[in-house]
């Protein structure tokens, strides 16, 4: 549904009295828009320590505009703070930052950024994960990058965002992945995050077409964000079975028939599901979605057992026992992804929502226990954890919680289910093996949480 308020926000009166009596100005997000080329379109600055020259390396493949900024002069044009272009992205390598009197770099190198950044910018930080150092003091010197990073992503205005990235040691060349997505409006509603890149051996072959020779199962799929993921994987190139309820299959035939995809009508909580779901995928699958989810909402004081049961089997349950049952059978090949829909919830907890709160902490729980018992087979496991998303669900929710949903987070404003199903399709590329047992907040950066 439309927020009326960003559509006030942004016209001419209303921008400037939102400014005048210092009410929140949220911009309409910049999203990805079919027919773009790059990721990047715009001034792209490379900054920091060693693996700046990494990024350097690819960055023609983002972007025709590249930058320096007290980095070796030679690796691309210098950018001079107030005299070079507007910057829509940039990428800092804090990776040698050691010490604490070292983290001064930080604010030397972002601050004169501030107030040259375009619309709907996209900052990047690189470091190393903390509890791989062995120094204690360097460790600390890169914990302290998480509380720089979230703070400055708060301090971001017109839509821009940032993320931290731990690079592992070995996943150096891995990074063209993360920063096609995260330098790019693929990424326009997460920020804020902390991601964990380790080593990978499958890679992107066709960045036009990533997904390209791979099937994937989505579940819940007949509308709304489910919808929207199995459209994004089949412009990625997948080839998509779409997975409903039997009441939903009008609308599942029809989105299947437009995607050129098939669909399977199935309870996935019957005594049988399984089975059944193994059954109807003889050829294998590469990429499993578990997209579908209830509500039942009650405060835990008039919480019937039927509102708890049901949303636990659908949401934390059935998830389990067909993933289960697709890697007993051999159906998930090797190297494929799961990727689990979570909540804010299940982080932050909510009023009202014990059972789906648990039922969504309880997938992220899972991602994180299943990652290193997959990885021998190269299947990664990652959980999506939306916040805020306009759907018809929230479309239905009181006016006065509605309006609280969209403006606490960062970025002013609710996402829209096409966040959701990029990073879904992001997660589901041959590269983000690297990237396994963890949780993406598409949120906003909401100030529910971490």
């Amino acid at each position: 549904m439309s927020d009326r308020y960003i559509d006030f926000a942004n016209s001419s009166i209303g921008h400037r009295l939102v400014g005048a009596i210092g009410l929140p100005s949220p911009v309409r997000l910049e999203r990805w828009q079919a027919g773009r080329l790059r990721p990047v379109e715009g001034a792209l600055l490379i900054g920091g320590g060693p693996l700046a020259e990494k990024v350097n390396a690819l960055a023609n493949r983002l972007t025709d505009a590249i930058y320096s900024y007290g980095t070796d002069p030679s690796m691309a044009t210098a950018w001079i703070p107030g005299h070079g272009p507007k910057l829509k992205a940039v990428v800092f390598d804090a990776s040698d930052l050691l010490q604490t009197d070292q983290l001064k770099a930080l604010r030397e190198f972002f601050q004169p950024l501030m107030k040259n950044l375009e619309h709907c910018a996209h900052l990047v930080i690189l470091g190393r994960d903390p509890q791989t150092l062995n120094d204690p003091f360097a460790a600390s010197a890169q914990r302290a990058l998480e509380g720089f990073s979230r703070s400055l992503a708060k301090e971001l205005r017109s839509g821009g965002t940032l993320q931290l990235i731990y690079v592992g040691e070995g996943a150096e060349d891995q990074l063209e992945g993360p920063l096609r997505f995260f330098l790019s409006p693929k990424s326009a509603f997460v920020s804020g995050q902390v991601i964990r890149l380790n080593p990978c051996e499958t890679q992107v072959t066709d960045w036009t077409r990533p997904l390209a020779g791979r099937k994937a199962l989505v579940t819940g799929a007949a509308r709304g964000i489910g919808a929207s993921i199995a459209e994004t994987l089949a412009r990625d190139g997948a080839d998509v079975i779409l997975l409903d309820v039997p009441p939903a299959k009008n609308d599942l035939d029809a989105l299947a028939a437009r995607l050129g995809g098939r669909s399977i009508t199935l309870d996935i909580c019957a005594e049988d599901a399984a089975a059944q779901l193994v059954e109807h995928l003889p050829d294998g699958i590469d990429i499993v979605v578990h997209n579908a989810g209830i509500t039942r909402d009650k405060t835990l004081a008039n919480m019937t057992p039927d509102f708890w049961d049901a949303v636990l089997a659908v949401n934390l349950n059935a998830p389990q026992v067909l993933t289960q049952a697709l890697l007993d059978n051999g159906t998930l090949r090797d190297n494929g992804r799961v990727i689990l829909l979570a909540s804010i919830s299940g982080i932050a907890g909510n009023r009202g929502q014990t059972n789906y709160a648990a039922s969504k902490a309880g997938l992220i729980g899972l991602a994180q226990a299943w990652a290193p018992l997959l990885q021998e087979r190269g299947i990664s496991i990652n959980a999506v954890a939306p916040g805020f998303i306009e759907t018809q669900m929230t479309a239905r929710v009181p006016f006065g919680l509605r309006e609280a949903g969209r403006r606490m987070s960062s970025l002013g404003q609710g996402g829209l289910p096409q966040d959701v199903a990029e990073a879904v399709a992001w997660l589901a590329q041959p590269g983000t093996g690297a990237f396994t047992g963890q949780a993406l907040r598409v949120c906003g950066q909401s100030v529910l949480g971490a």
